[in-house]
């Protein structure tokens, strides 16, 4: 299901592409080639970041833990000053940061292992993208009312197709000032960790949370407290600018999810598909909320999974008696 699934993302991020090029009367496999040669080349790019990076911070691991185990000796001794017992056995059992940076160097082996799909993945993107152009035909064959159930359906595909688009964008730029600020500070392998920041965007809250923890710890190790601090302050800053300030500018209120929902989906695509289910997360959510806005019939369910200050259009049909 994990090739699939990404091939599904991938060509709805590449049909907007193909479709631009085809109302400017390109040719609909020249388009489409024209669009696969630059995935091709964005995969190939990504691939060999992922598997440089991912082997060589595998690689300095044990290095980055000494040095770690170092730094908490240094912070044990600048506490007894003060009063403050503190116990290394004790520290490293409730407290281990070391396996912050093995789960950030797992994650990138579980990415990279799934690139290795690669040629299944953009086959099956090829023959999505062929298929886009002749499904609402196909689609308005089988329909019994065409004319009302269509623009559902084109509504739902908009609607997918902007958020992804937005997601996208927004995550591309919180991945390029991450990478461009750690190369300015000297933090190790910057493009790697602005790469992360960029696929943990698509998860709200917790994947910043989980990209910005092995940044910082570099920091710490190579740097100091002062530069990781100064590190945990800017992609607090950049979260905040692009999470409530960039884009819900750009963002349907109605494309909201609550917390809840973001949370318990997270867990169950992470659970179902590993590393890759915890990105898709979101959106393949998203994708569900959207299919049901589309459908009056079904609009409350999606009201359900929105935040808590959404309001329920109330030309939309409900289930049972609404109530007074």
């Amino acid at each position: 299901m994990v090739p699939f699934l990404l091939a599904a993302f991938i060509s709805t991020i590449a049909a907007t592409p193909v479709f631009w090029l085809e109302r400017r009367r390109v040719p609909t496999s020249i388009a489409i080639t024209l669009v696969m040669v630059g995935i091709i080349v964005a995969i190939i790019g990504l691939g060999a970041i992922v598997a440089q990076s991912a082997g060589a911070f595998t690689a300095r691991l044990p290095f980055y833990q000494e040095r770690l185990a170092e730094t908490l000796q240094q912070l044990i001794a600048l506490a007894a000053p003060l009063g403050v017992e503190l116990s290394t056995d004790a520290l490293q059992a409730y407290f281990n940061p070391g396996r912050a940076l093995v789960m950030a160097g797992n994650t990138l082996s579980g990415l990279g292992s799934v690139l290795s799909n690669g040629f299944l993945i953009l086959l099956t993107v090829i023959f999505i993208l062929a298929e886009a152009a002749s499904f609402p035909r196909k689609l308005a064959d089988v329909l019994e009312d065409p004319e009302a159930d269509l623009p559902r359906y084109a509504l739902f595909a908009d609607n997918v197709n902007r958020y992804i688009g937005i997601k996208t964008t927004v995550s591309l730029l919180t991945g390029v000032l991450v990478g461009g600020f750690l190369a300015i500070m000297g933090v190790d392998f910057p493009v790697l960790w602005g790469l992360l920041a960029f696929l943990l965007n698509y998860i709200p809250t917790i994947g910043s949370i989980i990209a910005a923890v092995p940044a910082v710890l570099l920091a710490l190790i190579q740097l100091g407290p002062v530069e990781a601090a100064v590190t945990a302050i800017f992609y607090v800053a950049v979260n905040i600018i692009m999470g409530n300030g960039v884009e819900p500018k750009f963002m349907s209120k109605g494309l909201g999810l609550s917390a809840l929902v973001v949370f318990v989906s997270l867990v169950f695509w992470g659970w179902m598909l590993g590393p890759v289910g915890m990105l898709l997360s979101v959106p393949l959510t998203m994708t569900a909320k959207i299919a049901l806005e589309a459908n009056p019939s079904s609009a409350w369910l999606a009201h359900l999974l929105g935040p808590a200050e959404a309001r329920l259009d109330p030309d939309v049909e409900t289930v049972g008696n609404p109530g007074p």
